[in-house]
């Protein structure tokens, strides 16, 4: 057997949890969102230790997300940050962002989170507008998959030289691989046009010149992007 066909069992996956240094509140965020339709769209425990580790090594102090949902990524990145680092957070539903809105003040970061409402592009195109080019460390993409590709473009341009974009679902449930839609996941809005927006997202990733870049099994598949 070759490492790359080891599956991991039920048992082998608990025992990954089991080794995680999840914060209670971030615990709580989670447990609460999870009784939500929309629950996929949150990320895994796992992957947002992984992302608390990322934002502390690189030194990170100024960060960009598209895509907040009840905002467990969010406060992940501001609990990792500096006392006066700082994270612009995006998303178009208020409702949702109103769940993390709560746990932020209780963390004592909601002074690091600059949440933007409305459309990410909008948004994106206002800070590079405003004189926000090259000036990010670490943007996290985890919104409409169709988008995906006007926000990696406008990410690079607010991304410093040297800073890390970390693009989430980009295997999404493996159909960029088995090519069909996935049966009724509960809460997913996939659709064709967004698993063929992702095939051409990660080929053109993989042969872009203006970066570093990494595809991660983690979760529902990761990317990083390092800009050059």
């Amino acid at each position: 057997m070759q490492k790359a066909e080891i599956q991991f069992s039920e048992g082998v996956h608990e025992y990954l949890l089991a080794s995680l240094r999840e914060p209670e509140i971030l615990k709580r965020l989670r447990e609460e969102t999870s009784r939500d339709p929309h629950a996929i769209m949150q990320i895994p425990p796992e992957q947002g230790q992984f992302m608390s580790f990322l934002v502390k090594a690189l030194g990170v102090r100024k960060a960009l997300e598209i895509g907040t949902y009840t905002g467990y990524s969010a406060l992940t990145v501001a609990m990792a940050l500096p006392d006066d680092g700082k994270l612009v957070a995006c998303d178009i539903n208020e409702e949702w962002v109103g769940i993390g809105r709560r746990y932020w003040k209780e963390a004592g970061v909601e002074h690091k989170i600059d949440f933007r409402f409305g459309k990410a592009v909008r948004t994106l195109d206002a800070l590079i507008k405003s004189g926000e080019a090259n000036s990010f460390d670490f943007i996290f993409i985890d919104a409409d998959k169709a988008s995906y590709d006007e926000y990696y473009e406008r990410s690079l341009s607010l991304l410093r030289p040297g800073g890390v974009i970390a693009i989430d679902n980009v295997l999404l449930f493996g159909r960029v691989v088995e090519g069909s839609l996935p049966d009724a996941e509960p809460g997913s809005r996939m659709n064709a046009a967004d698993i063929d927006a992702m095939r051409k997202l990660n080929l053109k990733i993989r042969n872009d010149p203006r970066v570093d870049e990494t595809m991660l099994p983690i979760a529902d598949g990761l990317t990083l992007v390092r800009k050059l």
